[in-house]
């Protein structure tokens, strides 16, 4: 029976990181269709946002049926339902990269998504995702907390993003809707980062049982 469960937690992680790894595809492919204009990358888009969607489902009954058919001890508990949070954030990063995909055609002839720094917010943002994960399946908390710090770089990124576009749309561009589209763009890569720090303030959870919030969230302590 042990043997099984450590089987199923191995099952919980490798499903994390493939999910991870779809996120990191779908964010790619999403930016090379809006900066590339690669038309290819809007099915990939498509499809590894509806791959996302489904892991999300899979992954929330695995861990539903480790909380109820094993008992898992204090450790295990707060890494099952950890995963179980970071799930939704992964989806969501999925949903965001769609969102990215959607507007890439209504950018298409501008010159202005070539004078932000949108590939640059895209690679800090994906770098964070892939940190938070790695960072859970290692447990390893300094990790975390440099994803957690990462946000910072990112949220920079958008702060120097807005304030170009608000410069261009003030001196009157003929691309304004474009400007309006992109600043949306960098708005999805803000929020995908905010995903990823939630993702590693959960990683800090299961690794602490403790929360950013500073609340003890381990009420199993005595049990470890």
């Amino acid at each position: 029976m042990r043997d099984r469960y450590n089987e199923q937690l191995k099952e919980l992680s490798d499903s994390l990181i493939h999910m991870g790894s779809l996120c990191e595809v779908a964010i790619s492919a999403a930016m090379k269709l809006l900066l590339d204009e690669d038309e290819a990358m809007a099915e990939k888009v498509a499809v590894a946002d509806g791959e996302i969607d489904q892991m999300e489902r899979e992954i929330e009954q695995n861990c539903m049926k480790l909380l109820l058919l094993q008992h898992p001890m204090a450790h295990d508990l707060r890494s099952i339902s950890a995963a179980m949070k970071m799930i939704s954030d992964m989806e969501r990063i999925g949903d965001q990269a769609f969102d990215i995909a959607e507007l890439a055609p209504h950018v298409s002839h501008s010159e202005v998504k070539n004078k932000i720094l949108l590939k640059e917010m895209a690679v800090a943002a994906i770098r964070m995702v892939t940190d938070s994960i790695d960072s859970f399946v290692r447990r390893d908390l300094e990790l975390a907390h440099h994803v957690m710090e990462s946000d910072d770089v990112v949220d920079d990124y958008f702060n120097q993003i807005k304030a170009k576009l608000i410069s261009l749309l003030s001196s009157g561009t003929e691309d304004g809707e474009a400007c309006i589209d992109l600043l949306m763009v960098a708005k999805y890569l803000e929020r995908i980062g905010d995903h990823a720090e939630n993702i590693a303030e959960w990683v800090e959870f299961s690794i602490t049982g403790i929360h950013k919030s500073g609340e003890l969230k381990d009420r199993e302590r005595t049990r470890s």
